[in-house]
């Protein structure tokens, strides 16, 4: 196994060839990925959708480093991280300081303040408190809810809640964020303006953003979509409509 050490690895987007997962043995076997292959550049936002039951679930715990592929390849930034086997030595080090996952509900810690659940990544990768907070301040600007950067998780609206865990998930200026139904319980405006803000976000922080999605909403903002079906993945080109 390499000792290659997750914190050099090159922001540079994901590419995923012939990935397989395959879960049980011999009569028992399930083939729940059977040649999945995808590339996200930096600074691109793509879509990935399909029915329940096609693979999506086990696709991104599989790019988020939960569970164990079978066989197949997955390239972050310039650097394998699985080849058939794991290439790094510490798994939870590389979702904590180089993978970020939104999620459908933000999961926001409810006795920190807004500032606090953004500056813990930083800290847990070893940054010192000052220039945690800093970052997320920065990050909380950006998105426009620093006005919000003392209160409670539980004293914001949903929307507000959805961008602090965006600024969360890029605390750690991750190469790959992985959002799985960010937009699910929003209306039409505030799931447009999530899509906005990783559409931004990707370009300003030059991260690849994979959307795992079934709202209708939001599918003609994305320019590419990775349609899985019955574990195989199918690339289309998408409307891209304009998110000025």
């Amino acid at each position: 196994m390499s000792t290659m050490n997750t914190k050099h690895i090159a922001p540079g987007g994901i590419r995923i060839e012939g990935l397989r997962k395959v879960y049980g043995q011999g009569d028992s076997a399930v083939e729940a990925l059977k040649n999945v292959n995808m590339v996200v550049a930096p600074g691109e936002v793509v879509g990935l959708v399909g029915p329940s039951g096609s693979g999506k679930s086990t696709l991104l715990k599989c790019l988020g480093a939960i569970i164990e592929p079978t066989s197949g390849r997955m390239t972050l930034g310039s650097d394998v991280i699985y080849d058939n086997g794991w290439k790094v030595p510490d798994l939870r080090a590389l979702r904590r300081d180089r993978i970020g996952f939104i999620f459908q509900a933000p999961y926001l810690i409810p006795f920190l303040d807004v500032t606090d659940n953004v500056a813990l990544l930083p800290m847990l990768a070893g940054m010192a408190n000052a220039p945690s907070r800093a970052r997320a301040l920065e990050l909380l600007t950006a998105l426009d809810v620093q006005h919000r950067a003392r209160a409670e998780p539980s004293q914001l609206s949903g929307g507000e809640q959805q961008r602090v865990s965006i600024a969360r998930a890029l605390a750690n200026r991750p190469p790959v964020i992985l959002a799985d139904e960010p937009t699910a319980p929003l209306d039409s405006e505030r799931a447009l303006g999530v899509m906005r803000i990783l559409n931004q976000m990707a370009v300003q922080a030059h991260t690849a953003i994979i959307v795992v999605t079934h709202d209708e909403k939001i599918i003609p903002t994305f320019k590419r979509i990775y349609h899985i079906r019955d574990g195989q993945t199918v690339e289309e080109a998408g409307e891209g409509l304009s998110l000025d």
